[in-house]
């Protein structure tokens, strides 16, 4: 953090927040304004503050010092997107509970959602909602694990190389799964060896793993 910019210090956090059309209950929402190819979160910083969000993770500095936002309080960091991993993955150590990483080139979200209709009646379940798998889905997917939560089912879902060990670190898996390897998202890597290199990596430390023992390159 390099700078930490606080009016409303009664301002409570239990919401993480990076797409502005996804504001819920604004009083407890803290927004991520994280840049990417084709946007920038920080252009909706007064939209959101209209509506009531009164925490910001922000790059800018100048967002500081905006009379329009007078009562907000930012938190002013190098990366946005690193802050909100860094979060996610301080909330996730808290928790000493088994977890399930999915990764594959497809049917990650089938798989989730058979394991959470086969052990609901016996876990309190936290599973990434919908496809929220990537760098951005997987840390708002571990921040909705809390202390009633007995497993957590979390998808992960890479495009190229240097993306799984990020979200291996973030995740922490107990089991993994690897439903297949296929030809999605082949532009990302130079050849299947490295894109399974690659996705394996979310096996890390894990206690047991489950993959299809038939297909040879993964195994």
């Amino acid at each position: 953090t390099r700078k930490v910019c606080l009016r409303r210090e009664d301002a409570g956090v239990s919401q993480l927040l990076t797409d502005s059309r996804s504001l819920n209950y604004p009083q407890e929402t803290l927004f991520f304004a994280i840049r990417t190819k084709n946007d920038d979160g920080h252009h909706y910083i007064p939209q959101l503050y209209a509506q009531g969000v009164r925490n910001f993770v922000v790059e800018d500095n100048a967002c500081t010092t905006d009379d329009g936002l007078k009562e907000a309080n930012f938190l002013v960091v190098d990366n946005s997107l690193e802050a909100l991993q860094s979060l996610a993955t301080y909330h996730r150590r808290r928790f000493h509970i088994p977890v399930i990483g999915i990764t594959g080139s497809r049917g990650k979200t089938t798989v989730k959602e058979w394991l959470y209709q086969l052990l609901k009646d016996d876990y309190r379940i936290v599973r990434s909602p919908r496809s929220y798998n990537s760098q951005i889905g997987v840390p708002l997917s571990l921040w909705d694990i809390d202390d009633n939560t007995s497993l957590a089912i979390i998808e992960a879902g890479i495009s190229t190389t240097g993306e799984m060990a990020n979200l291996q670190s973030m995740i922490r898996p107990t089991i993994g799964i690897i439903t297949n390897i296929g030809s999605e998202h082949n532009d990302g890597f130079r050849s299947m060896e490295e894109k399974v290199q690659e996705k394996i990596k979310i096996l890390t430390n894990c206690e047991c793993i489950v993959y299809c023992a038939d297909d040879n390159l993964v195994t």
